[in-house]
């Protein structure tokens, strides 16, 4: 080797210490998208169907939009608060400097963004815009519609109205091909499709804000009092229409449907304040609430017409309440004046006052400078949001009224498409969009209901969704033994209740034994108490009567059939602190035996009994996948607290199925997270114990032990996931956070276990809806609709799986994103329609499948229970931590379970 070939060679590697450990480069994970659709369904008997979806045409292809970023500010540079106004103002640009914008049309989302149809002449554009009489926003909120919230904006003149200059600066941000929206209408989706169907959207809104409406997300609603329905307290329900593009297998269509959102009760303040506290005279009104109720909202003041914001109630009455004016005295000189506001409207403006002398005045002004109008001047302006929760009795006759048939559905549908007259308008115009007038036809199918299995080996074939227990026995009945009832202040024939709950029980195949001797009523004295103090009292009642004999199942009667105070300390008293089953009933003075059945339903599932079972469930010869192979089935919610519920958090609850074959009794668990966290934290969680030693504490490690504990020792091989309550843009979330931690979960038992997944999506939070051409009635049950209007990739499906009674059957959308088991089309369709049928507490098909419902129902019930505001987060000895965000408060953790009631169906 010569020295020119030596100095070509690397230099020698380095020397590797004997005790050196290599580091190993992590495996990066795969991530998992939703699953492509491998085909649709052949099962059933095949219905002709009309959708909510109307067919959307385009003609410019090669087109791009335009975004654009507004930024509007005083003359002087200083930003604008007030964004009542801000689509007056961009109105004004349109209509001023048209020339200058290239006569182009705009949509404007009446905040930061601006589309056009091809450019503008410049990249960057300033306009200076006047308004004339432009309100203050100091105190007002301008002349905008109603469509926008309105924030007073602090800094501006003291005089009421005057004209404004504004500066509008509008720059160039990106450009949209329009060639996605083309590619949409062949059914394809391209990157760019999202941007493109917002600017679509943005074009719809702003046609609405035009009319007036109000604005909320992807719905308007008009001000019409045709439309309004007053539902109590104050508040008035809208009915409006929601709006929303969708690409399908047909391609671009638009969904519209009805919508409805809560408003105050305008008009006068005074009759919205009898209406708010309930009372019929306004001497009975408790001010200090009124104050609380009317601040922030926008009143119009007579006789002037104009709009100010609520800040606040004088302390005094308006007979009383002085305020300081400038006057000119004899000579001429401006001198400042003390009187009373109730003075100042009847001598000094000549206006008459009917009641408002003995009342607060309204307050529009600022802590420092306060301005006063008497309350009967005062009305409260159209379409201000509501946005509080309803009450029981709100809620009741929302539902009541609200209600419509499907041809009242589709006669709405209609009016309101031609009512928005979307193709007149003209930047939809410029876009080459249409939008067709006809309802989408589809075909869909009609599955045939699943067999059930009852006592004594009777199977039968439920019909139109429903069946009953009319002379007919229960497949699995428990016995129900060493029981009492109490009654907390209810008016009830006690005797009666019990006797024939026997009765009833025993023409079930329930042993419904005697209870205890005697029935424990509340003491009168404890009725007024608070709810903990009565349950606490009824407790020591029954341990001064029973002693150490525990019952192992309690029957509570109740006063109040909704919102019960008793009814959560009840709960909790029972399933945490003793471990009992309980049953609450409120019943009415005539009982039958359709009430008593529904309550025996719930008391046998309760105690580990089985109301009716699929047939499938004891054969093996049905859907092998689920039968042969030991399959574990569980469903996942979360639920979130009400709206202005700012420190309650949310409430995970997981449950799963037990006793495989088996897929009709299920276990709970649920935990408390951060509030509004959709995806659920703690499925795994891996710790070390006091032994030292690596142990999971998470939700799925407990379902999947007692899956094994009660199906034999056996592992599942199959693991189906349904999961609710995510929207389209949380399933790759589902997948690679939901999904991976339950893959460690069972990692974490065996490294070498690896058990097969399906993960399916439900959704009821759409607004896709379908008719009978020519027929009255909802569609029925067992329809199914996976061709058309469905996604066009991936694999999704309409399921009405109940016979929608009353107003119009909302179908649930589910979305298939994994399935590593490989079923079939039919077979999975023909799973999701059973497990429809399996809900312990119904003797009809419901509208999704019962393992989201009863997930539901256990995160309802354990909320009952924990009172945040009480709980320690030292008591680990006896609850389930929950889990905190970085930079968040601690979350209250839930109360665990008792062991006698953990494994119990408590929630059914």
């Amino acid at each position: 080797m010569d020295s020119h070939e030596a100095k070509e060679l690397p230099p020698p590697p380095p020397v590797v210490p004997p005790n050196l450990v290599p580091e190993l480069e992590p495996i990066k994970k795969t991530t998992l998208l939703p699953m492509a659709r491998r085909g649709i369904g052949s099962e059933g008997v095949r219905i002709p169907l009309l959708t909510n979806h109307f067919k959307v045409n385009f003609n410019n292809a090669n087109g791009h939009f335009y975004h654009y970023s507004v930024a509007i500010t005083y003359e002087d540079g200083s930003p604008m608060e007030a964004k009542g106004i801000f689509r007056k103002i961009l109105e004004k640009v349109q209509e001023t400097y048209q020339t200058d914008l290239g006569s182009k049309y705009f949509a404007y989302d009446g905040q930061k963004s601006l589309f056009t149809i091809g450019a503008l002449p410049s990249n960057k554009m300033d306009f200076s815009v006047v308004l004339e009489n432009t309100p203050s926003s100091r105190n007002t909120t301008g002349n905008a519609s109603p469509n926008e919230t309105n924030d007073a904006d602090r800094k501006r003149s003291r005089r009421p109205l005057q004209s404004k200059k504004f500066i509008v600066e509008i720059s160039y941000a990106a450009r949209i091909p329009m060639q996605a929206l083309a590619s949409a209408i062949q059914g394809n989706i391209t990157d760019n499709l999202q941007e493109a169907t917002r600017v679509l959207d943005v074009i719809l809104r702003q046609n609405s804000a035009r009319q007036g409406c109000l604005l909320v997300r992807q719905s308007f609603f008009h001000n019409d009092a045709q439309n309004f329905l007053h539902i109590g307290g104050g508040v008035v329900a809208v009915r409006g229409f929601h709006t929303g593009f969708r690409t399908t297998q047909r391609g671009l269509s638009l969904n519209i449907d009805t919508s409805t959102t809560m408003v105050v009760q305008p008009g006068p303040v005074i009759d919205f304040l009898l209406a708010n506290q309930n009372v019929t005279e306004p001497k009975y009104l408790d001010w200090n609430k009124a104050r609380r109720a009317l601040k922030n909202l926008r009143v119009k003041v007579a006789p002037s017409n104009r709009e100010y914001k609520i800040t606040g109630l004088s302390e005094e009455r308006c007979k009383d309440q002085m305020f300081t004016r400038n006057s000119k005295n004899e000579k001429g000189e401006v001198e400042e004046v003390q009187t009373t506001v109730y003075k100042h409207f009847t001598e000094f403006r000549g206006l008459k006052l009917r009641y408002s002398g003995a009342f607060p005045c309204i307050n529009v002004g600022k802590p420092t400078r306060p301005a006063y109008f008497p309350i009967e001047h005062c009305e409260l302006v159209s379409l201000q949001r509501y946005t509080k929760s309803l009450s029981s009795l709100q809620k009741a006759t929302l539902v009541e009224n609200s209600r419509q048939s499907p041809p009242e559905r589709m006669a709405s549908l209609t009016n309101g498409l031609k009512k928005s007259n979307y193709n007149a308008d003209l930047v939809l115009q410029e876009t080459g969009v249409s939008i067709g007038s006809n309802f989408t036809q589809v075909e869909g199918r009609v599955l045939q209901a699943p067999r059930l299995r009852m006592g004594n080996g009777e199977e039968f074939q439920p019909r139109k969704g429903r069946w009953n227990f009319n002379y007919k026995k229960l497949v699995e009945p428990a016995t129900v033994t060493r029981w009492a009832v109490v009654n907390f202040s209810a008016r009830c024939d006690t005797d009666s209740l019990i006797s024939a709950l026997i009765r009833c029980g025993r023409t079930k195949g329930i042993n419904v034994e005697p209870p205890y001797k005697n029935v424990f009523q509340e003491n009168p004295r404890f009725k007024d108490a608070p709810a903990n103090i009565r349950v606490e009292k009824m407790f020591e009642q029954m341990k001064s009567e029973l002693g150490n004999k525990k019952p192992l199942f309690l029957l509570c009667i109740l006063a109040e059939k909704k919102n019960s105070l008793v009814y959560g300390p009840w709960k909790k008293k029972n399933l945490i602190e003793h471990g009992i089953v309980t049953q609450c009933i409120a019943p009415t003075s005539k009982i039958n035996d359709q009430y008593l059945t529904n309550v025996l339903l719930k008391i046998n599932a309760k105690l580990g009994g089985l109301n009716s079972m699929l047939a499938m469930e004891r054969s093996q010869a049905m859907m092998p996948l689920v039968t042969q192979v030991p399959t574990f089935i569980v469903g996942m919610d979360v639920s979130h607290g009400s709206p202005g519920q700012s420190d309650i958090p949310s409430i995970a609850a997981v449950v799963g199925s037990r006793q495989w074959p088996l897929i009709s009794k299920y276990r709970a668990c649920v935990r408390t997270q951060s509030r509004k966290v959709e995806m659920i934290e703690n499925l795994f969680k891996p710790v070390t114990n006091k032994e030292g030693k690596k142990v999971d504490e998470g939700i799925f490690w407990e379902l999947l032990f007692d899956f094994y504990s009660s199906s034999r020792k056996r592992r599942p091989e199959h693991i189906i996931i349904f999961r609710d309550g995510v929207s389209d843009s949380q399933f790759n979330q589902v997948l690679n956070i939901e999904l991976d931690q339950m893959m460690q979960a069972c990692k974490f038992v065996e490294e070498n276990w690896e058990p097969k997944f399906t993960v399916i999506i439900a959704q009821k939070n759409h607004h896709t809806k379908f008719f009978q051409a020519n027929v009255p009635d909802n569609v029925p049950p067992g329809t199914i609709v996976d061709s058309r209007i469905c996604h066009p990739r991936n694999n999704d499906f309409y399921l009405c799986a109940h016979a929608g009674m009353i107003g119009t059957t909302r179908p649930t959308h589910y979305h298939v994103l994994y399935d590593e088991i490989g079923f079939s089309t039919d077979e999975l369709q023909e799973l999701v329609h059973s497990l429809s049928y399996v809900y312990q507490r119904s003797t009809s098909a419901i509208s999704v499948v019962a393992p989201i419902c009863y997930a539901h129902l256990a995160a309802a019930q354990m909320g009952t229970m924990m009172k945040f505001e009480d709980m320690s987060l030292s008591e680990t000895s006896s609850i389930h931590a929950g889990i905190t965000r970085t930079g968040e408060p601690p979350v209250p953790p839930m109360p665990m379970l008792n062991s006698d009631v953990a494994s119990s169906m408590f929630f059914c």
